[in-house]
C-alpha cells in the first residue's frame, strides 16, 4: 500500500464522520470507541479509511488479526472453504476442517505436556471458550468455586463477567455476579499489591490465597480452578515474573484444582511463543484461545486434557462453534503462524521493546515498557517515584496518535497496548515509535 501514515483529510473525514452518524443512531450505545477510526480496507499491517487515510495498525482488531489484514492464504482457504458448504452444525454432524482443526490444536496447546491426549470444545470467541472451561472445570473436579484474579478480563457474558475484574464498569448494573469466584492480587511487579520489590519478592502476592481465600472464604476441596491469564491483558499487558505461575500450578495440583489458562489474547504466537504459557514452561489442564485463532473470523477454542474433557452428549454445545470456514481459517492461520510469524513476533518484538525503551530518558512520562513478543504494554504516570497513574495523558496520547495515523488501544487504566498484526516489521516499529515520540511531547511539551 502507500506510504504510511498518509494522513489526507481532517479525522474524521466527511465520509467517516458520516458512518460515525449513522453508527450513533442504530448501534448498541455500550460499544466502546476511543476515536472515529472507520476502516475501508486493509493489507498486513496497514489500513485504509473509508477518506483514503493510511494508517499504521497497532491494534489489530484488538490482538486478532494475528497474520495481518487480508493475508491472502487465509483469504484462499476461506473462499475455498466457503465455495463447498458455509455451515453443518459440528454439534449434530460431521466434517473434516473441525476435526483437522481439533487434531492441530492437540500439537500446539500447552495442555498435559504433551504426554496425554488432548480434546477441544469449539464455540465463537473467547467469553464462550471461558464459559465452557468453568463449565468443565465444575463438571470434571465435581467442585463449584473458581479462584480469578484482580485485574483480569475474561469476557462480559454472565460466568465470565464473574471472574472479570478489570474495570467496574463491565461488572456495574449487572449483579449479582454468578456466586462462587473468589479474586486474588495479580503478580504485576511494577506495582507490586504487597508493596515488595520485584528483585527480593517470591510472588508473595500467591499467599494471599493460601492464607486468606483458602483460609477464611472457601475450602480448598471446593475449589474447582483457578483461572489465570499467562499474561495479563486488559489489566494493562502485565508480565509476570515466572515463579508466580510456577507456585500457582504447585498450588493447584496440590489442592486437585484445575489449572486454567486463558490465552485468548495472549495465544495464538502473539508473543513470540505460540502460548505465553511456553515462557514460563507452564503447564495447564485447559486453556481457552480465540481472537487470534482465525485471523479475524468468529472462533473460540477451550482445549483440555482427554481425561479432564469427559462431559456426556448434551452437556455442552454450540450450533455455530467451530463453524467449518472459521475451520478452514483457523487452519492457514496455524501453518502461517508455524512457518514464520511466531519467530518474526519474537525477533520484531524484541527489536520494538528496546526502541520503546529508548524513549525513557526523553519522556518521563513512560514508567514502565514490559511484554513479549509483539504483546508490549508501555505505563504512563505523572512522576516515576510515586509511580501516580497519568490517566488523562493517555488518552491524549492514544488520541495524538490517531491523529498522526496509528491506532492503538488503552489498557488497563494508564498503560497503552501495542498489538500490532505478527507481519509488523521492523521499519514500521521505527515508524510507530517516532510518532510515539511526537505524540508524547505533544502531551507533555517536551518535544
Amino acid at each position: 500500500m502507500k506510504t504510511v501514515p498518509d494522513i489526507k483529510t481532517t479525522l474524521p473525514g466527511p465520509k467517516a464522520a458520516a458512518i460515525v452518524a449513522r453508527d450513533n443512531q442504530y448501534v448498541s450505545p455500550s460499544y466502546t470507541r476511543d476515536y472515529p477510526f472507520v476502516m475501508a480496507r486493509g493489507e498486513g499491517a496497514v489500513v485504509e479509511d473509508v477518506d483514503g487515510n493510511v494508517f499504521l495498525d497497532c491494534a489489530a482488531g484488538i490482538a486478532v488479526n494475528s497474520t495481518g489484514h487480508a493475508h491472502p492464504d487465509v483469504v484462499r482457504a476461506i473462499t475455498a472453504q466457503a465455495q463447498k458448504f458455509l455451515h453443518m452444525s459440528g454439534t449434530d454432524f460431521y466434517y473434516e476442517p473441525q476435526v483437522k482443526l481439533a487434531e492441530e490444536m492437540a500439537g500446539i496447546v500447552p495442555v498435559g505436556g504433551g504426554t496425554k491426549q488432548v480434546r477441544s470444545f469449539f464455540s465463537n470467541s473467547g467469553a464462550e471458550a471461558i464459559e465452557a472451561a468453568i463449565k468443565l472445570a465444575r463438571y470434571t473436579s465435581k467442585r463449584f468455586n473458581i479462584i480469578a484474579f484482580l485485574g483480569s478480563f475474561h469476557g462480559r457474558t454472565l460466568g465470565a463477567l464473574a471472574a472479570t475484574s478489570s474495570k467496574y464498569v463491565q461488572r456495574r448494573g449487572f449483579g449479582p455476579m454468578m456466586p462462587g469466584v473468589y479474586h486474588a492480587p495479580y503478580a504485576n511487579c511494577y506495582r507490586c499489591p504487597l508493596g515488595l520489590k520485584s528483585e527480593s519478592c517470591a510472588a508473595e502476592c500467591l499467599n494471599f490465597v493460601e492464607e486468606q481465600i483458602l483460609i477464611h472464604l472457601v475450602s480448598p476441596d471446593e475449589v474447582a480452578a483457578v483461572l489465570v491469564e499467562p499474561i495479563q491483558g486488559e489489566g494493562g499487558y502485565v508480565v509476570p515474573p515466572a515463579i508466580f505461575l510456577q507456585r500457582l500450578r504447585a498450588l493447584t495440583k496440590q489442592h486437585g484444582m484445575l489449572l486454567i489458562a486463558d490465552e485468548v489474547q495472549s495465544g495464538m504466537g502473539r508473543t513470540g511463543r505460540m502460548f505465553a504459557c511456553e515462557h514460563f514452561d507452564l503447564d495447564v489442564d485447559i486453556v481457552t484461545v480465540a481472537k487470534g485463532i482465525a485471523s479475524g473470523m468468529p472462533l473460540g477454542v477451550t482445549a483440555a486434557r482427554a481425561d479432564v474433557m469427559t462431559w456426556p452428549p448434551g452437556a455442552h454445545a454450540s450450533t455455530f462453534g467451530g463453524n467449518p470456514v472459521s475451520a478452514a481459517a483457523a487452519l492457514a492461520t496455524i501453518k502461517i503462524l508455524k512457518d514464520g510469524l511466531v519467530r518474526n513476533a519474537e525477533v520484531v518484538g524484541e527489536y520494538f521493546l528496546e526502541r520503546l525503551r529508548g524513549l525513557m530518558d526523553k519522556h518521563p512520562l513512560i514508567g514502565d515498557v514490559r511484554g513479549k513478543g509483539l504483546m508490549i504494554g508501555v505505563e504512563l504516570v505523572r512522576d516515576r517515584v510515586t509511580k501516580e497513574r497519568a490517566i488523562e495523558e493517555r488518552n491524549r496520547v492514544v488520541q495524538e496518535m490517531f491523529q498522526r495515523g496509528i491506532l492503538i488501544l488503552g489498557a488497563g487504566r494508564n498503560a497503552i497496548r501495542f498489538a500490532p498484526p505478527m507481519v509488523f516489521n521492523r521499519d514500521q516499529a521505527d515508524t510507530v515509535v517516532s510518532v510515539f515520540d511526537k505524540a508524547l511531547g505533544a502531551v507533555t511539551g517536551r518535544s
